[in-house]
C-alpha cells in the first residue's frame, strides 16, 4: 500500500516514528516546490476571521509550530498548533505511535509531548508571514493535579495570547491520565469558570474553544454541551478514541485510535451535537475532526453542520498535497 491513485507514497515505508519524526526536515522543501497556487473553496467568516477554505490541521499534527509555515504554503485554511504545556515535557514511555495502513488507521499514546510554551512561542515569533487563523491548542502537564490544572491553562493563554486567534481548550486527550475526568459534571462547570474569567482578563477579544472526546455516552455529551455552552464559544468534535473493534490490533488498554475507525463515532457525535444544541448553536464555532478521509466525508461533515473540519490521519496516509488536491476536486464537484 505505497501507492494510491497512481501516487507513490514512499513514506509509509518509513517505521511510524521515523516518518513522523523526519515531517518538519522535509515538510518546508515539499511546500516549497510544490505549493498549492489556489486555496479558495467555500470561504468562511467567523469573529472577525477570514477562512478561505474550511479545512484546516488538527491538534497534534505541528505540536511545537514548526511547520506552520510549510501547511499553510500548503493550501490549509486555518491551522491548530499543539497541544502545548507550560513546561516541556516527553513522550509517555515506551511505544508511543503506529499505524495499519489497510484500514487507514493511526494509534498514539505521545500523552501531551512538547518542548514546552517557551519554545513554541519562538516559533511563532518566527511565523511572521501568517495568512491564515491561528488556533492555539492548549493542556497541563501530567504531573498537575486535575485541582490545578486551570493554571495550567492560563499560563499558557497568558504567554500565547499575542500570536493565536483562538484557543483550544484540550480535556479530551486519552493519553493523559485522568485528563477526561476534568470533562465531567464534578469538575467542568469549576474549570471553566476559572480558566474564561482569566482569559477575559488577558485577551478579551480572542475566543475559546472546547475539544471534546468521543467515547462519552450521549447523556455525558449532552451535559457537556449544556454546561460549557455559556463559557465557551464553539467545540472541537472529537478527539481519539479509546473504542476498539474486533479486528484492530492496536492494544486496548491503553492510548487512542484515529483515521478510518474514528469516522462513523466522529460523524455521528457531530450530529448529535448540532440535533442536540439547537437554537444554542447559534454564533458557536464547530469543528469537526476525526476520520475525516475524503472529499464525500469532508462535504457529509459540512453538511452535518459543522464550519470547519481538521485533518490529522489523511495527511499521514494521503501525504502533504492533501489539501491542494482535495480543493482542486472540490471545486470540480457539482454539489
Amino acid at each position: 500500500m505505497i501507492q494510491k491513485g497512481g501516487r507513490v507514497r514512499p513514506w509509509l515505508w518509513l517505521p511510524s516514528q521515523l516518518a513522523h519524526d523526519l515531517s518538519p526536515y522535509t515538510l518546508p522543501l515539499i511546500s516549497h516546490l510544490k505549493p498549492c497556487r489556489d486555496n479558495q473553496w467555500k470561504s468562511f467568516q467567523w469573529k472577525g476571521l477570514s477562512f478561505s477554505n474550511p479545512m484546516g490541521i488538527a491538534g497534534g499534527v505541528d505540536k511545537t509550530g514548526q511547520c506552520l509555515r510549510s501547511w499553510q504554503r500548503l493550501g490549509a485554511g486555518f491551522l491548530e498548533v499543539g497541544t502545548v504545556t507550560p513546561k516541556p515535557q516527553g513522550p509517555n514511555p515506551g511505544k508511543i505511535m503506529d499505524r495499519d495502513i489497510e484500514r487507514s488507521a493511526l494509534w498514539n499514546k505521545m500523552g501531551f509531548p512538547n518542548k514546552g510554551v517557551q519554545e513554541l512561542l519562538k516559533n511563532l515569533d518566527n511565523f511572521k508571514d501568517r495568512q491564515v487563523p491561528l488556533f492555539i491548542n492548549v493542556g497541563k502537564n501530567r504531573q498537575t493535579p486535575n485541582e490545578k490544572a486551570h493554571e495550567d491553562y492560563i499560563s499558557c493563554i497568558q504567554q500565547t495570547h499575542s500570536y493565536g486567534d483562538v484557543f483550544v481548550i484540550n480535556l479530551s486527550s486519552p493519553n493523559t491520565k485522568g485528563l477526561r475526568d476534568l470533562l465531567t459534571e464534578a469538575y467542568l462547570k469549576s474549570f471553566l469558570s476559572s480558566v474564561v474569567d482569566a482569559a477575559k482578563q488577558i485577551c478579551p477579544e480572542k475566543p475559546l474553544l472546547l475539544k471534546l472526546s468521543p467515547d462519552m455516552e450521549e447523556e455525558s455529551l449532552f451535559m457537556t454541551l449544556d454546561h460549557s455552552s455559556p463559557f465557551v464559544d464553539g467545540w472541537i468534535l472529537t478527539n481519539t478514541t479509546k473504542q476498539r473493534s474486533s479486528d484492530c490490533r492496536f492494544p486496548a488498554a491503553e492510548g487512542g485510535v484515529s483515521g478510518g475507525p474514528l469516522t462513523d463515532i466522529s460523524r455521528d457525535v457531530l450530529r448529535k451535537s448540532i440535533q442536540h444544541l439547537g437554537d444554542k448553536r447559534d454564533g458557536k464555532l464547530v469543528i469537526s475532526a476525526g476520520g475525516i478521509l475524503s472529499e464525500g466525508e469532508i462535504q457529509s461533515r459540512l453538511d452535518c453542520g459543522a464550519d470547519l473540519v481538521q485533518f490529522y490521519a489523511a495527511l499521514v496516509f494521503q501525504g502533504p498535497f492533501f489539501f491542494s488536491q482535495t480543493l482542486r476536486n472540490l471545486r470540480n464537484t457539482k454539489v
